[in-house]
């Protein structure tokens, strides 16, 4: 039976957030809230974690997932960025996008996309998902939240207790969330490729 914390999306609760990570700590996978839907996260470390998501989304170990980094310096530690890409992040981030980057020797080789050693990493503008990350004082491994047979995450944290509370170590409610996809941005090669058009404004990267 998975822990259930109501956490206020704009102060977020300081000790219902150190719980939070020392269920991560302990290789629980979580359901957390992001500014694009909820996601599960797990410590970059824990395979066991990761084949648990792997499972719950019935996804292939070669599915592409995603660093939630708190800051610009943390990401620089696992993905490869060059001055201009810098430049974009800094001024477009935190918020809605996914940027794909070569991945560093610090991202696990079972989280790199197995033909092009890339890694998606995001900065989210989500109160409770970076109170997470900072406590945590690494990045999180993380997916959406998209049930088998359906298109889009998950938004209601009631009804992913009744899927998943059995599944899942920890589910945090931070109310309805609107489901809106993450811009995904290819910064892997010299020029800036839009891979897919989501929440968030893709011309600055045009």
């Amino acid at each position: 039976m998975s822990q259930f914390f109501q956490i206020h999306p704009e102060t977020p609760q300081v000790r219902l957030v150190k719980q939070a990570v020392e269920i991560l700590q302990k290789g629980g996978v979580i359901v957390y809230p992001t500014d694009s839907g909820y996601a599960l996260g797990c410590t970059i470390g824990d395979k066991k974690a990761m084949e648990l998501i792997c499972r719950i989304r019935q996804i292939n170990d070669d599915h592409n997932f995603s660093l939630m980094c708190r800051d610009h310096s943390e990401l620089a530690n696992y993905a490869r960025v060059d001055n201009a890409a810098f430049r974009l992040l800094r001024n477009n981030t935190p918020g809605p996008y996914t940027f794909i980057f070569k991945g560093t020797k610090e991202v696990p080789k079972r989280l790199l996309n197995p033909k092009r050693k890339t890694i998606g990493i995001r900065i989210p503008n989500d109160r409770i998902a970076l109170a997470l990350l900072e406590a945590l004082g690494e990045p999180m491994m993380s997916t959406s939240l998209i049930l088998p047979g359906e298109q889009d995450s998950e938004s209601d944290p009631y009804e992913i207790r009744m899927t998943l509370e059995h599944a899942v170590a920890l589910i945090i409610d931070a109310g309805y969330l609107m489901s809106e996809p993450t811009t995904v941005v290819d910064l892997s090669e010299d020029n800036p490729e839009i891979v897919r058009v989501g929440a968030g404004d893709p011309s600055p990267f045009e």
